[in-house]
């Protein structure tokens, strides 16, 4: 549609004004009810809005209804563990009436699936106490299929029963033999003094087998205690979030509905900033502990919040507390974050269980791993520096022009690196999924005097995103790093310089994860008539949607197919099923017309010269002969989804996983790959952040191979 192709970002926030929209818009939408409820006209916006704003503009109707009432089963039941094949019958009936309901508001699927499960969940929670109060077999043979896709709905309530005592037989074994492990386990050097400490007491009491399966089976009846209170205790948003993302993840796997809490997190996520109080919690038991308190924030400012304290409870404004023991992370964590410059009192123990109420001011929360990080990196053997950029996600903070963004922190680390002598450059965008649009158009230009980056389309000709400032930040040597978990604003990036010849390509994967949708963020609140029904029904959360999609100048989207590195080195992850093309509901492949443009040619790189010699460099290189054997490993474990039910052949099990999990412990710094800071490091925090990142990109083949593709490009 016209009025939607100015959308030139990945996500943007739409905010649509009664003044603004079109009289077309409103019929689209519907009249809304003098009286509606919230799910009526919730229901009705988001129908037309997925039938004309998303790019597959897909009707609404039975086949849909089919589709996301599947979707649904899985999002209510996904392990197959309270409802039964009865059930599936009972809820049948609505299978075909997904989209009526939806528009309706009357969601009397989610009232028959909240029944049934008001009923099953307190049944199943009687029986397993019932099992943990008596004794288990551990050597009669049996197993079970802990993959939930090959297994089935069990036929009725006795079935289920058998599902569940199977079900904790294998978590009590599990957690017994954790507990066996970890008293014979001898202290790490890494660990703190107070792991280290209580090892030391388990170590010296050693504990019989009655008392090591008591101790399990205790943490099991507390574990699924807290499963199912939250099971029972499910909010109606949480309910409604899933009903509307059966039917809208039908028009493909990135479009999601999100409930106004879902929308903040989605913000700090893209910004990397939230305000609060800047402390990385966790859940334990019925507790909410602090994990870490982030350099920086208010918290670390203020010295008294520290690691390990437990918060008991939240107050706002010095008024009464409330009681956070066994409320859940989620909603802890809404009560603590709040706007700069207000006060949280929080009730805290201590580890050495004393209790204090501590005061923070809370102020704005930079995410720094979110962020992109540059340094100097150096091979004893080689002789010369390079530049390296890791690049952690495509981050834009829509809601502060002035605020940071990664292609203008990209920039500064270049133009930090030209004042030095490092002869190339290497922009790792492994792990990165993606994120502003704008940001890999910015970026991509950087590397090229000007040229177009990459083609959008939604309807009719395509949109083509310039770099238009004539200007280069980088002109040397270019390795860019993917993996198959580089996905969308990563691949455009690469896509770019690959089809420009402006650099090489290292994956350590065949392709990357094949993401070429655009996604735009709309407020559901701006498609509101009047600001009564605002106020009236309160807030309607938000909507990503799918309205185009990407494709590279040379005419194909990396949708589904990804970008192809020009050399591949061995993928750890590569038994890990992942890529847009294992997504239900994906949208197609497709391509497009090419667009001109100038190749680059201050340098050229003769790919088959490099690929013949790293593949030879590989196969002799202890790191990735490791990654080979590993991942076989991986690969018949993975297929190996049924698990023995007896405790001998879980021994057997676990410990041959421990032996590829020490293997990759073991994996020393390699001392010959010197890494420097480009900043001054001011801080202690700061300088521990860079010590962490620097013994990571020690530990990492992939980096030591890529200086080497640096010096064959260097030599040829």
């Amino acid at each position: 549609m016209k009025h939607l192709r100015w959308i030139l970002l990945l996500l943007i926030v739409f905010q649509a004004s009664a003044q603004e929209r079109t009289e077309e818009s409103k019929s689209v939408l519907g009249t809304i009810l003098q009286t509606p409820t919230k799910e009526a006209v919730l229901g009705r916006n988001l129908k037309g809005v997925l039938e004309n704003y998303h790019i597959s503009k897909k009707k609404m109707g039975d086949e849909l209804s089919r589709n996301a009432f599947q979707l649904y089963l899985e999002k209510v039941d996904y392990g197959k563990q309270f409802l039964t094949q009865k059930d599936i019958s009972k809820i049948e009936m609505y299978k075909n009436k997904f989209d009526d309901e939806m528009v309706s508001g009357r969601l009397k699927v989610v009232d028959e699936v909240s029944r049934i499960m008001s009923v099953r969940i307190p049944v199943i929670q009687k029986y397993v106490d019932g099992l943990l109060a008596k004794d288990f077999d551990f050597s009669k043979n049996e197993s079970y299929e802990t993959d939930s896709k090959k297994r089935e709905y069990v036929a009725n309530e006795k079935e289920l029963k058998e599902r569940w005592r199977k079900i904790i037989k294998l978590d009590l074994l599990s957690q017994y033999l954790e507990l066996e492990e970890e008293q014979n386990e001898p202290p790490s050097k890494k660990e703190d003094k107070k792991k280290k400490k209580k090892k030391k007491e388990k170590a010296k009491k050693k504990l019989s087998h009655e008392e090591l399966l008591k101790e399990a089976k205790t943490k099991i009846e507390k574990r699924y205690t807290r499963v199912f209170k939250r099971l029972l205790e499910e909010r109606d948003s949480d309910k409604l979030d899933k009903f509307y993302n059966s039917i809208v993840n039908v028009y493909d796997p990135h479009t999601h509905y999100f409930v106004p809490e879902e929308k903040e997190d989605f913000d700090i996520d893209m910004s990397g900033q939230l305000e609060g109080i800047g402390a990385l919690l966790r859940e334990e038991g019925s507790y909410i502990k602090v994990e870490k308190i982030i350099p920086g924030s208010a918290s670390w400012k203020g010295k008294k919040l520290q690691a390990e304290d437990i918060i008991l409870g939240v107050s706002q404004d010095n008024k009464e507390f409330v009681d956070i023991v066994d409320m859940s992370i989620r909603d802890a964590v809404k009560m603590i974050r709040g706007k700069k410059g207000t006060t949280v009192y929080l009730k805290v123990r201590k580890p050495e269980e004393t209790t204090e109420v501590i005061a923070i001011v809370r102020d704005k929360v930079i995410l720094e791993e979110s962020y992109v990080k540059g340094s100097l990196i150096e091979h004893k053997d080689l002789g010369f520096r390079v530049g390296y950029i890791n690049v952690p996600k495509f981050y834009r903070d829509f809601k502060n022009e002035k605020g940071r963004n990664s292609s203008d922190d990209v920039k500064a680390e270049l133009e930090r690196l030209a004042k030095t002598d490092a002869k190339a450059v290497i922009l790792d965008l492994r792990n990165n999924g993606g994120g502003a649009l704008v940001d890999a158009t910015l970026m991509g230009g950087l590397f090229i005097d000007e040229g177009p980056i990459v083609q959008v389309k939604s309807s009719g000709s395509p949109d083509i995103e310039y770099d238009h400032d004539g200007k280069k930040y980088w002109d040397k040597t270019l390795v860019i790093l993917i993996n198959r978990f580089s996905a969308s604003a990563s691949e455009i990036v690469a896509g770019a310089m690959k089809d420009y010849n402006r650099a090489v390509i290292v994956g350590s994967s065949e392709q990357t994860h094949g993401k070429g949708t655009v996604q735009t963020i709309l407020d559901m609140n701006g498609f509101l008539n009047n600001s009564f029904l605002l106020k009236s029904l309160g807030d309607m959360g938000a909507i990503k949607i799918t309205t185009a999609m990407f494709y590279r100048i040379n005419g194909k989207s990396t949708q589904f197919r990804g970008v192809v590195p020009h050399i591949t080195l061995p993928d750890q992850f590569g038994f890990v099923e992942s890529g847009e093309r294992s997504l239900d509901y994906a949208i197609p492949y497709d391509e497009i017309d090419a667009v001109k443009h100038k190749d680059w040619t201050k340098s050229k790189y003769d790919i088959d010269d490099l690929k013949e010699k790293s593949e030879k460099r590989v196969k002799k290189q202890p790191a990735f002969k490791k990654v080979v054997e590993n991942l076989e490993w991986s690969k018949k474990r993975k297929e190996q989804s049924v698990r023995s039910l007896k405790i001998d052949d879980m021994r057997k099990f676990r410990a041959e996983a421990k032996l590829i999990s020490d293997d990759y412990e073991k994996v020393k710094a390699n001392e010959a790959i010197v890494v420097d800071p480009l900043n001054a490091l001011g801080t202690k925090e700061a300088k521990e952040r860079f010590e962490e990142f620097r013994e990571t990109l020690q530990k990492d083949p992939v980096i030591e191979e890529s200086l080497y593709i640096i010096n064959d490009i260097f030599k040829s």
